[in-house]
């Protein structure tokens, strides 16, 4: 099957050379061609340049672009889009005054989620989920990593995996599943938490691996929640199991849990609402990707990550939705590319870069996802007739996506 898009006003992010993600000053620009065309064979970008420079090709859908942007699906490398019901009490109890820690401590928060998705069958559980899928892919994801971590137990963990590894078998986007065990100590483990973390690498882990039901390990290291150590301990075991870890750290304190997290060779640390002098040292030269999560800021009114700080340190930057039912329940990254550029201080192609090309890098996927690049996967987004790409974080509360395009086929 061919499709070949002709007219293309801007075709955005065009790599003829693989790169596995762009860092400091190299995120300002952002290659590009205009009025040109892109070939799609099956599932993969077979050609690409410029109108003078179309070929012939025969028995191809055709799809005229004029006036539009083509630039990659966006790579959503941090969300929680499996979860049981909805958090929307705890939203105004935010308003009338209460903080996270608060809420927590009264039994709503991550446990609250916990308790629902036990409840919950693993059916329905999918349905649910199935639907946030596809509300996101719409809005342009066309990679996305998914995390467990509402289970807290050995059958509710497997229960999200599962699900996970469903939705995977069922949708065309790519998806990376994440085991999130280490999000909350369950109740009864409150005062034990050598005892829940021992639950979690010598019964979850195995037959987490056993199922293949996981690529990446994650903690929350966070005051009042996962400690350094405790951290440590299990990205040890998740590389036993060959599970390279991807940490939520930096959210609300620094304890030093970053240099953690790159000593153990963290694929990525997520969040990073607060980063001191120390964390930025640490990161560079190192292959961690550092991801802010501009939406919960904003859902929750914490900081955003100090990107202008990081980038002019020389560090790379990708964003992410956090797409959850507590603190950031939407998938649309959209409007994190606008966040990102309107509370961040972020440029569009820094922010289109940090949402494409290192987007994929911090779920593995840069070499076949994030790019316009000969031989990567075919996720497109379309959009409506635009004066210029700057226009998407510009007008945020307008959606400018004609079309999605995923494994090579329209959605």
């Amino acid at each position: 099957m061919k499709t070949l898009l002709i007219n293309i006003k801007e075709l955005l992010q065009v790599r003829e050379t693989h790169v596995d993600k762009v860092s400091g000053a190299e995120m300002a620009a952002l290659p590009a061609l205009q009025n040109a065309y892109l070939l799609i064979k099956d599932n993969l970008i077979s050609s690409f340049g410029t109108m003078e420079n179309l070929p012939e090709v025969a028995d191809a859908t055709v799809i005229d672009a004029a006036g539009k942007t083509v630039l990659p699906a966006w790579c959503d490398s941090h969300t929680h889009i499996v979860y049981a019901g909805n958090r929307v009490q705890e939203f105004v109890d935010r308003i009338n005054g209460l903080s996270y820690e608060e809420i927590a401590n009264r039994g709503g928060g991550i446990l609250n989620s916990a308790k629902k998705l036990n409840e919950t069958s693993e059916d329905e559980i999918y349905d649910q989920s199935k639907t946030r899928l596809e509300e996101v892919m719409l809005q342009g994801t066309g990679a996305v990593e998914i995390k467990s971590g509402y289970g807290l137990t050995v059958e509710g963990e497997l229960k999200m995996l599962r699900v996970i590894k469903k939705l995977k078998e069922n949708y065309p986007v790519a998806i990376k599943a994440t085991f999130l065990g280490a999000h909350a100590f369950p109740t009864e483990f409150k005062e034990n938490h050598s005892g829940y973390i021992d639950t979690l690498i010598n019964e979850m882990l195995p037959k987490i691996a056993e199922e293949k039901l996981a690529d990446y390990i994650d903690a929350f290291l966070e005051t009042g929640y996962f400690s350094v150590e405790e951290t440590e301990r299990i990205m040890e075991a998740g590389k036993k199991y060959g599970l390279p870890a991807k940490i939520h750290v930096n959210q609300f304190t620094a304890i030093n849990g970053i240099a953690a997290c790159v000593k153990h060779g963290a694929l990525s640390v997520d969040h990073l609402e607060i980063v001191t002098d120390e964390d930025i040292e640490v990161l560079k030269n190192s292959d961690t990707m550092p991801v802010a999560l501009p939406s919960c800021s904003y859902f929750i009114s914490i900081p955003y990550t100090p990107a202008r700080k990081m980038i002019q340190a020389g560090l790379p930057l990708a964003l992410a939705t956090d797409f959850n039912p507590g603190t950031t329940p939407s998938g649309n990254m959209n409007f994190v590319v606008a966040t990102a550029c309107i509370k961040m201080k972020m440029t569009p192609e820094e922010a289109i870069n940090a949402a494409t090309i290192n987007g994929a890098y911090a779920m593995g996927l840069s070499k076949t996802h994030g790019s316009i690049t000969v031989g990567k996967h075919a996720n497109l987004i379309i959009t409506k007739p635009i004066t210029s790409f700057y226009q998407l974080p510009y007008a945020f509360g307008t959606d400018l996506i004609d079309q999605v395009v995923i494994e090579g086929k329209l959605i």
